[in-house]
């Protein structure tokens, strides 16, 4: 019911306007929207130590377009509030096709939203794209050349460590990039050594978070289909011509079905969406630039095997979202593993079998199999009650391989910790082929990708991946 309040008090979000300057080194972006009747928002993006004269080399109709796709995506963490009826774009232009696609994004993209929101996103009516400019569209794509490096968004997980010393040892030149970096963020780059970190600041109205106390809707959008905005614009700012990604296999699986469609939280993550945006990207928004995952090929647990190689960096990596949060009367994130969400979990169990054990209680500050709290949490990430936690986790079915190569390692230890022996005693019964299968999974390298020529190669080739 207050999905109907909201809708019907506000009937339209509008994309007003976007503006930006040169402000030093720093390029200064602005985006205005607006909620009839009366709600307005600011949000602002500053993309540091950029090159002035290659700026200038960028025609503007094409600037202007690249940063006109970043306010759409953007658009989102606003228009959620509310889910108006109809989203009026006015900041620039939008055939036919693109309304299509961004209608086609928000449905898959904002599931979750619609899921714990309680919407019906399968109404007719529900959501209407209107665009009133009908400048002409192709003139404004960057076609031209680009230089033959590779931008990698750093996030501090283990994704893009690997990611990075993998392309790293092969002599790619490669330039690091991180939006709103945290300290964990930092010390990572800090270890690759990237020297010139590209950096981004986003910065959120902060009208939208006095609305979310006030009760207005809030929820999940897709952060990864941001990023591949963002991405593009800084592709052709500083010049590159790929976008590696360290988005993985893992992420096409959904976590539930909803009014008959599949909920998955990793949505812009997928490879499904992958596809879409490369389509969109290269016809809309630069067609001389690759974006595409690097890790695609891979599961999670393939991925935490090779990251085991690199102990270097285990005391600073973090893929805990709780240790990010700011809760009421804490001003800063924690930055610590918190051991008590599915992320934790998955992770632990992920690396357990490659790292030993007293390393990885150190990175946890505990051994997370002993806590028979998280039974439920265990349940969920193996299929075995419930849904697949909303996180960015394994498949159900690593899930249990990593539980499997977990007691298969631990079976040389004096006793069992309480999720092992739980494990051992009510899930491995029920699945005889475990062994088979892990062997399956861990060899696996997926022909569904988007890698360019020569870096399917490079990834085939990293060391440890084939053999277990």
């Amino acid at each position: 019911m207050k999905f109907q309040f909201f809708r019907k008090k506000y009937p339209k979000f509008i994309y007003q306007n976007y503006s930006y300057k040169i402000s030093k080194k720093n390029l200064e972006i602005f985006f205005d929207f607006k909620i009839e009747p009366n709600i307005s928002f600011r949000s602002k993006i500053t993309i540091k130590d950029i090159d002035r004269s290659r700026v200038k080399k960028v025609k503007k109709e094409v600037l202007n377009n690249l940063i006109f796709n970043l306010g759409l995506i953007g658009a989102l963490s606003y228009w959620k509030a509310t889910c108006s009826p109809i989203i009026e774009v006015r900041a620039g232009p939008l055939g036919k096709n693109q309304i299509k696609w961004w209608r086609d994004l928000i449905i898959n993209g904002m599931g979750q939203f619609f899921y714990e929101n309680k919407i019906n996103f399968r109404k007719p009516n529900f959501l209407k794209i209107v665009s009133k400019n009908t400048d002409k569209i192709s003139i404004r794509t960057f076609r031209g050349k680009l230089r033959n490096q590779v931008l990698l968004p750093i996030g501090g997980g283990k994704d893009s460590i690997v990611s990075w010393e993998i392309l790293k040892k092969s002599r790619k030149n490669i330039e690091c990039f991180s939006l709103n970096p945290t300290k964990t963020t930092d010390r990572v780059m800090s270890i690759t050594k990237c020297k010139r970190p590209i950096i981004a600041i986003r910065k959120i109205d902060k009208k939208l978070f006095t609305l979310n106390r006030q009760g207005f809707l809030n929820g999940h959008t897709p952060f990864s289909a941001y990023l591949a905005f963002l991405t593009v614009l800084l592709a052709i700012v500083f010049d590159k011509k790929y976008i590696a990604f360290s988005n993985e296999k893992s992420s096409n699986e959904g976590n539930l079905k909803y009014l008959g469609k599949e909920i998955n939280h990793q949505y812009s993550k997928s490879f499904n969406f992958e596809k879409k945006f490369r389509n969109y990207s290269k016809k809309y928004l630069a067609k001389s630039v690759e974006y595409f995952s690097f890790l695609r090929s891979l599961y999670e647990i393939q991925i935490a095997r090779l990251f085991s190689k690199y102990p270097k960096y285990f005391p600073f990596f973090l893929s805990c979202n709780e240790a990010h949060k700011t809760y009421s009367g804490t001003k800063k994130p924690t930055g610590r593993w918190c051991g008590k969400c599915p992320k934790c979990l998955f992770i632990f169990i992920s690396l357990y079998p490659f790292v030993k054990s007293q390393n990885l209680i150190k990175i946890f500050g505990k051994n997370l199999f002993e806590k028979k709290e998280l039974l439920p949490l265990m349940k969920e990430l193996i299929g075995e009650s419930k849904f697949k936690p909303f996180e960015c986790v394994g498949t159900e079915k690593e899930s249990r391989v990593a539980f499997y190569l977990s007691w298969e390692k631990n079976r040389e230890e004096e006793r069992s910790p309480y999720l092992l022996n739980y494990f051992e005693k009510k899930i491995l019964p029920k699945y005889p082929n475990l062994p088979k299968e892990s062997k399956k999974v861990m060899r696996s390298f997926s022909k569904q990708h988007n890698l360019p020529e020569g870096f399917e190669k490079i990834l085939k080739d990293s060391r440890g991946l084939i053999k277990h």
